[in-house]
């Protein structure tokens, strides 16, 4: 599995056990790597996806609700919630990336983790962030 795809479900991990237990990043960072055998890179981008994303959790649960019609944040499965917002903040945030990328990696992380229902509906609101931040760049 590629690096970074490892990362990215590294900080779904994270994001999933913060979410549960709101404990500061620094304190769950230390549990969450204890016996666990990714290299510095992987660890190192994991942990700026997750402190990133944690950071901006309100615009990016904002950006989230605009674009998830019908649905509620708290109605959402607790992955694919963690999913999406990794992914809105890599794509809001991160421009080493390609958008097209980002969204990929996060079908492939959610057919691994989640629904083919979920897939569908994970692609559809990461497309609509996609279109919504190009279009913020160009005005």
């Amino acid at each position: 599995m590629p690096r970074r795809r490892k990362a990215r479900e590294c900080a779904l991990q994270l994001l999933f056990q913060w979410e549960g237990d709101r404990l500061d990043p620094d304190t769950l960072l230390p549990g969450f790597w204890k016996g666990r055998k990714e290299d510095a890179y992987t660890r190192r981008f994991a942990e700026e996806l997750f402190r990133g994303t944690v950071a901006s959790l309100q615009e990016t649960d904002a950006l989230i609700a605009t674009h998830s019609q019908h649905w509620k944040l708290e109605r959402m499965a607790a992955v694919d919630r963690n999913l999406l917002r990794l992914a809105a903040y890599e794509l809001q945030a991160r421009s080493d990336t390609a958008p097209a990328v980002i969204i990929d990696e996060a079908l492939e992380i959610a057919r691994r983790f989640s629904s083919e229902n979920s897939v569908e509906f994970i692609n559809g609101v990461l497309d609509a962030i996609r279109k919504t931040l190009a279009a913020r760049v160009k005005s």
